[in-house]
């Protein structure tokens, strides 16, 4: 049996997206891991599986598998590239859901889309994240060392200042923070720069994956804590490896929104 898939990216964050036919179980981790490898597979950041067969098609559903083939609840760059690949006509509007929640994406006129992703989340419980309720902006482990922001945007992410984002120890602090014992499902590392309240530099370790061209909800994620520790305007633009994503957080009580473009590379079939 063959599969249809799309090979898509945002920012150089790339995915492979398929509808995943209902009579066929769903991929292990270890098919997960042969398509990713970029050598001998397609090669992606994370496998997208849509379904679009729920009330009566107006609410669209995805899941996300990492490289590694772990399951994750949520990927910024990859709803974007759904709604893109998926929205009938510019200035679309759909409503995607995901173990992560339920987001609103506007595909506009000149090809970008724009996310809501809801307010974030700073409850330790919601990462979930082994410490206490208090101090839920700016902490350091339980078990000492690296002090960070933590904040779920419908997956968990800790954010850590930098002074540079060229020098930052990403893949050796983000691996091993990602591993920590304190967080029992893992956590994504971002590592911000800050260069005025309007414009960072960022970095991002994803878990299951390494550090990425680009991180969707973890742009989101530095901005939420940015705006948090007061050092954030209201607009942000997030330059990343792979380029630039707009986000957009009032504060408390309020949505997030991220903007950014989305780019298909091609089309294909694939052996189940």
């Amino acid at each position: 049996m063959e599969l249809e898939f799309v090979k898509m990216h945002g920012l150089g964050n790339d995915f492979m997206v398929v509808e995943w036919p209902r009579d066929v179980p769903e991929p292990t981790p270890e098919l997960v891991r042969r398509w990713s490898d970029r050598r001998t597979g397609i090669g992606f950041d994370s496998l997208l599986m849509v379904d679009r067969g729920r009330n009566g098609g107006r609410r669209l559903s995805y899941r996300v598998f990492n490289a590694d083939g772990g399951e994750a609840e949520q990927c910024g760059n990859g709803v974007r590239c759904i709604a893109s690949l998926l929205a009938r006509a510019p200035d679309s509007k759909l409503e995607l859901a995901s173990p992560g929640g339920i987001v609103e994406a506007r595909v506009l006129a000149d090809g970008y889309v724009s996310v809501n992703f809801g307010e974030p989340d700073f409850r330790p419980a919601a990462l979930p994240f082994d410490a206490p309720e208090a101090d839920r902006y700016h902490r350091s482990l339980p078990s000492g060392g690296v002090e960070f922001g933590a904040v779920s945007i419908g997956n968990p992410h800790a954010v850590i200042a930098v002074d540079s984002v060229e020098t930052a120890a990403v893949s050796i602090l983000g691996r091993e923070l990602a591993a920590h014992r304190d967080f029992p499902q893992s956590i994504n590392v971002g590592f911000m720069q800050r260069l005025s309240d309007t414009k960072i530099r960022l970095r991002v370790y994803e878990r299951g994956v390494g550090e990425t061209r680009a991180c969707g909800t973890g742009a989101a994620a530095a901005v939420a804590v940015g705006r948090r520790w007061g050092w954030l305007a209201e607009e942000v633009e997030v330059s990343l490896p792979g380029g630039v994503l707009a986000v957009r957080w009032p504060g408390p009580g309020s949505p997030l929104w991220q903007t950014g473009p989305t780019t298909q590379v091609y089309e294909g079939r694939i052996e189940l």
